[in-house]
């Protein structure tokens, strides 16, 4: 697996913790959900970082956290037709105003790296290995024009009221 984030490859700081092991006092751990109800009134004033991994078709909005407590959030692509993460993207961050890394893992493909970033994804776990060599190669998505609205500075293209050009 190749960790991607601000246009290049790198070194993962974060580690699973494995289901029977207790949080660590030190480093920086990725909690499942389960385990997040397990240890949270133990981890409540803790003061390391935190890295939550939430399943597809999890209700981000119903459910009944501070995500602010994360440092980071990791979405599942289980295969690249299942858009889910999307939509729990944008909801943590337009309507739970989560600022911390967010992060795609799965079936994360070059084709759908643009769109993860204008729904609010901002680093990825990547196994495809036509999608690390692209990237390697240094190529980047090409599209200008968009319909749906996203993340960040947008302009209006044309006449059309739902259509938007990146502003970059």
């Amino acid at each position: 697996m190749a960790f991607y984030k601000d246009s290049a490859f790198s070194t993962d700081s974060w580690r699973r913790l494995d289901e029977s092991e207790d949080v660590p006092q030190d480093g920086r751990v990725i909690l499942t959900l389960d385990q997040w109800q397990k240890h949270k009134t133990a981890q409540q004033n803790a003061n390391i970082p935190l890295g939550l991994s939430l399943p597809p078709g999890v209700l981000v909005n119903r459910l009944d956290m501070d995500f602010s407590r994360f440092s980071l959030i990791v979405l599942e692509f289980p295969k690249y037709t299942d858009g889910r993460a999307y939509s729990m993207a944008r909801q943590l961050r337009d309507d739970r105003h989560f600022t911390g890394e967010l992060r795609a893992t799965g079936d994360v493909l070059f084709d759908q790296l643009q769109l993860m970033a204008r729904s609010g994804f901002d680093a990825f776990e990547i196994t495809d290995a036509s999608t690390i060599k692209l990237l390697e190669e240094g190529r980047q998505a090409s599209m200008t024009h968009f319909y749906q609205p996203a993340l960040g500075r947008e302009i209006p293209a044309g006449t059309r009221p739902w259509a938007r050009r990146t502003g970059d």
